[in-house]
């Protein structure tokens, strides 16, 4: 059967491949078997070029221009097509770091000024050497181009809606019961700072690498080269990377860093899920409106409905995405002494959860450009729930000396139907000073919101 890209889509196993694949497009090169392969080229040529920067290490001469200038086109021009010349050498090898090794010497041979050094590629490495710091830089790219961008800009979003919206109020509801109003702005400023704080510890997360041999123990490096520095020049070559190094390993660096990285993308993950379902829950009873999109349909029998397929989507992705970087989390760290294999094919998988968070975090921003505000509808429901307005009376009412406030207030408002005038009945009745009588009696719910739209325009100014 011939495969065209239509084709392959439809034959996908994951819909990240397959069914979302244009959504990802700027994820796949990242943290695909090429981006993978891609990344051990990068460690092996660089570590190649430190030891032949290093003057004790005679038998690998100095790089020449000519020499510098073919590993920085093997690193900057790395193709598909190479990653595939590679794959097929691991055909043979059955293994995959190997492979990068026999094809990068197959690229110096040619090279005068590099064929006799050939063998120096891979030196005293063990294949963890370079397949931890592969993945390092896998996944600093992928913060630094995609998760970081993508979280701003949600985040962006909230702070807009939260200063749009700082004044309007709404009523709050607390056990899924009518409670003190709030305005819709403070409700998005919640939201946001919360994600605020989750993106600065994913972007604080100290990525980690090594580059000490077989068991961490520079034992290969140190029996042949003793008057190298192997420390010194592993810490300089690792930081090379932008990576810090670590100088505690056994034969693969602990993971412990990813696990970090998972958790902290995983509390995003959760508060976002948190906003999706309230987004929902708040369209499902009117406050929000979704703009309808030309073409689309929300349901296949029932014309009218406009679905809030985006948030739906961003709930499902957000699971999927947590239930593989919490596999990730609690996994990766543990490995039988001092290495065992389960951690590789564990951490092919990264890419899986950072493609489902990326898919929630752009459902959830789709969704948000169709959100209208049902001003009325929140007036509405402000207006039929007065008894809200019971906590400020009876708070009220302490300050003043007033026995039993709370009681009293329950007395008259715990699960029945009263209206403001019923309200300033009670009101009417209390020993307040005058000045404060008039002010409860003026009091409505949509003005009973404290300091929200202050709060509100606070986050959304970034303050």
């Amino acid at each position: 059967m011939t495969i065209d890209s239509e084709t392959s889509a439809l034959l996908a196993i994951s819909p990240l491949d397959g069914r979302y694949a244009a959504k990802l497009d700027d994820l796949r090169p990242l943290v695909s078997e090429f981006g993978l392969i891609r990344n051990r080229v990068v460690v092996e040529l660089r570590w190649f070029a430190t030891l032949a920067a290093n003057p004790a290490i005679g038998e690998v001469p100095p790089l020449t221009k000519g020499a510098q200038a073919l590993l920085a086109s093997l690193e900057h021009d790395f193709s598909p097509r190479d990653a595939a010349a590679i794959r097929a050498i691991e055909a043979r090898t059955n293994h995959d770091v190997k492979a990068v090794e026999y094809w990068l010497k197959d690229r110096f041979t040619d090279q005068p000024d590099l064929a006799s050094a050939r063998e120096f590629i891979h030196f005293a490495c063990t294949s963890e050497d370079i397949n931890n710091l592969a993945y390092a830089l896998m996944l600093a790219e992928t913060r630094e181009r995609l998760l970081l961008p993508e979280m701003d800009r949600l985040i962006a979003e909230l702070r807009r809606c939260a200063g749009l919206y700082a004044d309007l109020p709404m009523l709050s509801r607390t056990h899924g019961q009518p409670a003190t109003p709030t305005t819709l702005g403070k409700e998005f400023a919640n939201v946001g700072q919360r994600l605020v704080l989750e993106r600065r510890a994913l972007a604080d997360v100290e990525i980690r690498g090594k580059a000490n041999g077989a068991v961490g123990n520079f034992a290969a490096h140190v029996i042949a080269y003793p008057e190298v520095d192997w420390e010194e020049h592993s810490r300089l070559f690792v930081e090379s990377l932008g990576l810090a190094w670590n100088p505690f390993t056994t034969q693969i660096e602990p993971h412990d860093w990813i696990a970090a990285y998972c958790h902290a993308l995983i509390r995003f993950d959760t508060i976002l899920l948190d906003f999706v379902r309230d987004v929902w829950s708040y369209i499902s009873i009117g406050a929000f409106k979704q703009r309808a999109v030309a073409g689309e349909v929300g349901s296949s029998t029932m014309p009218h409905k406009v679905n809030p397929i985006d948030f739906e989507n961003a709930e499902g992705n957000l699971g999927l995405a947590n239930a593989v970087l919490a596999h990730l989390a609690e996994k990766l760290p543990v490995s039988r002494w001092q290495r065992d294999l389960s951690d590789s094919t564990v951490l092919r998988t990264v890419g899986i959860g950072i493609g489902h968070a990326l898919l929630a975090i752009r459902a959830t921003l789709l969704g948000m450009a169709k959100l209208a505000v049902d001003a009325d509808r929140l007036a509405a429901d402000l207006a039929a729930n007065p008894a809200v307005l019971s906590e400020a009376v009876q708070t009220v009412m302490r300050r003043y000396g007033i026995a039993d406030p709370y009681e009293k207030l329950k007395a008259v408002t715990r699960g029945q139907e009263i209206g403001l005038a019923d309200l300033s009945r009670l009101i009417a009745g209390l020993e307040l000073p005058a000045a404060v009588r008039k002010e409860l009696l003026a009091l409505t719910p949509a003005r009973y919101v404290g300091l929200a739209a202050r709060l509100a325009r606070r986050f959304s100014e970034g303050r």
